[in-house]
Formats: structure tokens, C-alpha cells, sequence
């Protein structure tokens, strides 16, 4: 029964302690919100605090110096009991300021000898001081200073006051910081939630009516927003053009690349009616418009809707694949990326899809998708299941295609990925 009660005891006592740590977990995740009627300016908040603590501690001046980025220097920010032109002077070089130095490493200094306060360097000339760190429990913001007009000295209860004082305004300094921060952080997630939605519906989302032909396209960022795209718009003498694209980037630096890319395409596609041609001026244009840090891969076709036929050329490694009834066939082909060289020379290849035939262009994204256990899906993991449902429409291969990547879609490693169907009715 002892052992029994002992071990109550001691899961009791473990209760206690994993209450009490979580506590304090929960209390760190109190969100720091801006009042609508905040006290005053930081400005003002500081030098109350300062004024308090003085007056707490008997001394008639304070002063609250700060580390600059380059931690090689302190300079005043906040005061009380000193002129106001104090905050106008030159910061202090740390090196030499040995009481602030032996502060920032944790120590209380308490000066109340003249000849000693000449060795410590303090930053006034009072009769007695006291410096202790301000910090917080991952960085060191500088040192307070409390003055005494009068030669006096500090009892241990009066030290450790002014370092709770210390604490108190590290505590307002940062959450100055974080009000900052998140300030900037909510802004910034409002404008990438607006491009996001700008990127989504650029995407063409209704197929052209075109006799004979059925298009879907599928599109996924790794992030909110990304570089893949895939797009369709239709040319003069019966041409359809369609696009996917890939660019090596991610998220925002992505999106503006792959906006480059496909008004390229578009303002090229108007005149060019071969699809070689049209990577070449796209490539020209990306480019003479970056400092040759911008790269993506793409596929550019021109669909002769009367007869069947598709032209196209390749820029990186984009998968095709032709879906027939005696199969699936890879027509993928390895070219260089647009944006690596000026001179680059791109390649047409042409295919023909018979009525009922489909073409599935798709990025890297879908053919290097892995799934938990680190199978590869390529271009066979998509081609079977395609070949099995060959007479669906295209929005349905498309769906076929979506659930096929879920189930090699590891947590880790995701990228962006898009995937285009051309499909000629039968």
C-alpha cells in the first residue's frame, strides 16, 4: 500500500509540475494586439517607467542605453532627470565601457567610489550609479542606468529592483517589436492573399468551343502563390495555342516570373505561328529583362483544329504524353531553359492526335512526385491510369490525374505542379 501511495504521490506531483509548465506555455500564447487607446507613445511609456524606478530606488536621473546593429556602440534612447539635447549626442563605443560590458554579461555593477566609477567609464558623472543588463531571454537590447546626485550606496533589494525594471522595459521594447512585426507580417499576408487571387483567376477556366476538341488544365502552387501556369487562346486560320509553364522559383519571386513568361507568350503569340519561334522570342525576352537569374521550363503548342495535328516545342523537360487506344506513348524531349543563354536554338516536333486521342502536357511537379514510402510517380505512374479511362473527357482524365498525385504526394518535397489535356473528340 506505501508503494501504491507513493506512486500516487509522485504522478500527483508530475501532474503539478506539467500543469504549472503548461501554464506559462498558455500564457506565451496570448496574442499581442495594438490597443485602439494606447497609454501614449513608446517614448512616454519609457520614460515613466524610468521616472518610477528612480523614484523607487531613491535616485534622481535615469537613462535606458541601447546596442546598435552592429553591437559596437550604445546610445541613449530614453531618459529622465537628464537634458532633453542628451539624446542628441553621439552613441558611446562599447569598447572601453567596461561597467556597461561586465552589465551585458549578466552582473549587477553598482558604482558608489569616485575613483572606481573613473575605471568603469560610466556615461555621466554622477556620485553613484548603478548598471544592470537589459535583455530579454534570447537577446541582449543594452543597459539601464540608475544615477544618485549624492555618494551613496545600493542594498541588495535596491539592485534587484532596478533589474525587474530592466526587465519591464526589454518587456516593452519587444512587444513593440512583435506589434511592429506583426503589423508588417498582416500587410504583407493582405497583399500575397490579393496576388493569389489575381494568379488563380488569370487562369483560363473555360475551354475554347471549338468543334471537335476538349481542353482541361490544372494548376497547384506549392505556397499560395507560385510558377507554374498552363493557359490556351485561340489564333487566326482555325490555330489554338496552349501553354504550360514552370518556373524555377518559388513562391512571389515565382509568380512574377511567371507572369513575364506567360504575357511573353501571349503579346509573341499574336505573329508567330511556329511554336520553335515563339519559345526563341520568349526566351529573348526573359532574358534581356532579368540579371540572368530567372529560368523556367515550358511547353508551346499550336493545335491545326481541322486537322488534328499539333505543333510544338519544349523549353527544359516538360512530360508529354500521347494517349492512344494501343497505349500511351512519352514524346517527352530535354531542351535548354528559358532565361540560361541569348542564343539558345529551340526545336519543333509535331504529333497527331486521331479523333479520340488525347495529349497530357504536365510539370516536373506531378513527375517527381513521391509518395510516403519515396516512389517516383513519373511518367508512367500518370500515362497507365490515363490509358485506362482514354475515352473519358478531358475534365475527367484531368480529375483522374489530380487523384493519381494525391496518392504520391509526400508532406516533404511538395513542388508546384500543373498539368494540361488536350483531347480530340471522337
Amino acid at each position: 500500500m506505501a508503494s501504491a501511495l507513493a506512486g500516487m504521490l509522485t504522478e500527483l506531483l508530475a501532474a503539478h509540475h506539467a500543469l504549472w509548465q503548461r501554464e506559462a506555455e498558455l500564457a506565451a500564447g496570448v496574442p499581442v494586439v495594438a490597443q485602439s487607446a494606447e497609454t501614449g507613445h513608446l517614448a512616454l511609456r519609457l520614460q515613466s517607467v524610468l521616472q518610477g524606478g528612480a523614484a523607487a530606488v531613491g535616485c534622481q536621473a535615469a537613462g535606458l542605453y541601447l546596442l546598435d546593429d552592429a553591437t559596437s556602440s550604445l546610445k541613449l534612447r530614453a531618459s529622465w532627470g537628464m537634458p532633453r539635447q542628451k539624446l542628441s549626442e553621439p552613441a558611446r563605443p562599447l569598447q572601453g565601457a567596461l561597467a556597461d560590458l561586465e552589465g551585458m554579461l549578466g552582473h549587477a555593477v553598482v558604482l558608489d567610489d569616485l575613483d572606481l566609477k573613473t575605471r568603469w567609464n560610466p556615461p555621466e558623472n554622477f556620485p553613484a550609479a548603478v548598471c544592470v543588463p537589459v535583455c530579454t531571454p534570447t537577446m541582449i537590447l543594452g543597459t539601464l542606468w540608475m544615477f544618485s546626485s549624492q555618494s551613496r550606496s545600493f542594498s541588495d533589494r535596491e539592485t534587484n529592483l532596478i533589474e525587474i525594471i530592466a526587465g519591464r522595459l526589454a518587456a516593452d521594447l519587444e512587444r513593440e517589436m512583435l506589434l511592429r512585426e506583426g503589423s508588417e507580417g498582416a500587410k504583407l499576408k493582405r497583399e500575397l492573399s490579393v496576388v493569389e487571387r489575381m494568379q488563380r483567376n488569370q487562369l483560363p477556366a473555360i475551354a475554347p468551343l471549338i468543334d471537335g476538341w476538349d481542353l482541361a488544365g490544372w494548376t497547384a502552387q506549392a505556397g499560395p502563390i507560385g510558377g507554374d501556369f498552363f493557359d490556351w487562346f485561340a489564333l487566326p486560320d482555325g490555330l489554338l495555342a496552349v501553354a504550360l509553364a514552370d518556373v524555377m522559383e518559388q513562391s512571389l519571386p515565382a509568380a512574377f516570373v511567371a507572369n513575364s513568361v506567360k504575357a511573353a507568350a501571349r503579346a509573341h503569340g499574336q505573329y508567330h505561328r511556329h511554336a520553335a519561334a515563339l519559345l526563341g522570342a520568349v526566351n529573348t525576352t526573359l532574358w534581356t529583362g532579368s540579371s540572368g537569374d530567372q529560368f523556367a521550363e515550358m511547353f508551346y503548342g499550336l493545335v491545326e483544329t481541322s486537322g488534328g495535328r499539333i505543333r510544338y516545342s519544349v523549353a527544359g523537360r516538360p512530360s508529354v504524353l500521347r494517349i492512344s487506344d494501343q497505349g500511351w506513348e512519352p514524346l517527352s524531349k530535354s531542351a535548354t531553359r528559358l532565361g540560361e543563354s541569348p542564343e539558345t536554338a529551340y526545336f519543333e516536333d509535331s504529333c497527331l492526335l486521331a479523333p479520340g486521342e488525347s495529349l497530357a502536357v504536365f510539370s516536373d511537379g506531378f513527375r517527381d512526385a513521391r509518395d510516403a514510402s519515396g516512389r517516383r510517380l513519373g511518367e508512367s505512374g500518370l500515362g497507365e491510369p490515363l490509358f485506362q479511362h482514354r475515352a473519358a473527357p478531358a475534365g475527367k482524365l484531368r480529375q483522374i490525374a489530380r487523384e493519381v498525385l494525391q496518392r504520391h504526394q509526400a508532406p516533404e518535397g511538395i513542388d508546384d505542379r500543373s498539368i494540361l489535356i488536350i483531347k480530340r473528340n471522337g
